[in-house]
């Protein structure tokens, strides 16, 4: 008797529309013949995406307030020496949880407005990826001013320190867990003629004030005499992936 061989090929062939039938059918049986894809679908989820922004806000001001009671305790010890004080207080200033004020810098950085048109000949007429702040433009100056020898950076209302991520999605910055819309600005404690220097050999720096040249997007920088940016006030805590088992 023969058999009837079906090759390996043929056989995925028939899996792969199996599967596509699958997903369309439960595709209609979700919209029932309505677009799941709607502007109230968006604007729930970007009321959702906002509402633990200001959650996430709440607990970080009830964190800070718990840490500063902690730190009142911990500073009115009698247990402790005032060796061990001062050993603490400099491990917060060089944690960034204690605020950081003195001269420095505040930058600004804005999109371009959306029917923006060259301002210069000889560049192409700009698309609209040419016209928003990216994540690399904001990490730019923050490295920049970092390596400028700033002693505190600030972005919006929150204060940097060494496991802070600038993530952006969209034309939206996602910080810490809160979500922050354009113009963002970035504020720096330390000598201002260092700071700028840092940012003026930047080529990143240098490579978007290009695109400010050419389609009009914000760069504003602003000295202070003196200037103060919060302590962080988040968890400290380092969070890393374990293997299971």
């Amino acid at each position: 008797m023969s058999r009837i061989r079906i090759r390996p090929a043929r056989l995925a062939s028939i899996g792969i529309f199996a599967l596509a039938g699958l997903i369309f059918w439960v595709s209609f049986d979700t919209a029932q013949g309505h677009d799941i894809r709607t502007d109230e679908t968006m604007l729930r989820l970007s009321d959702l995406i906002g509402e633990r922004s200001d959650r996430n806000a709440r607990l970080e001001t009830s964190a800070a307030g718990l840490r500063s009671e902690v730190d009142a305790l911990a500073e009115g010890d009698g247990g402790t020496t005032e060796a061990e004080r001062s050993a603490l207080r400099k491990a917060k200033r060089a944690a960034g949880t204690t605020k950081a004020d003195g001269p420095g810098l505040t930058v600004t950085l804005t999109d371009a407005p959306p029917d923006a048109v060259p301002l210069i000949s000889g560049v192409p007429d700009p698309s609209p990826n040419d016209l928003v702040i990216h994540q690399q433009d904001l990490q730019a100056v923050v490295n920049a001013l970092w390596k400028g020898g700033a002693r505190g950076l600030q972005v919006m209302d929150q204060r940097l320190i060494s496991t802070s991520a600038v993530r952006c999605v969209g034309n939206t910055l996602i910080l810490q867990g809160r979500v922050y819309s354009p113009p963002y600005r970035i504020t720096a404690v330390g000598d201002p003629a260092d700071l700028r220097h840092a940012m003026d050999t930047s080529p990143d720096i240098q490579n978007y004030l290009g695109y400010v040249e050419a389609y009009g997007l914000g760069w504003e920088v602003e000295q202070h005499r003196k200037v103060t940016v919060p302590g962080y006030s988040g968890t400290v805590d380092l969070q890393h992936a374990e293997p299971v088992g």
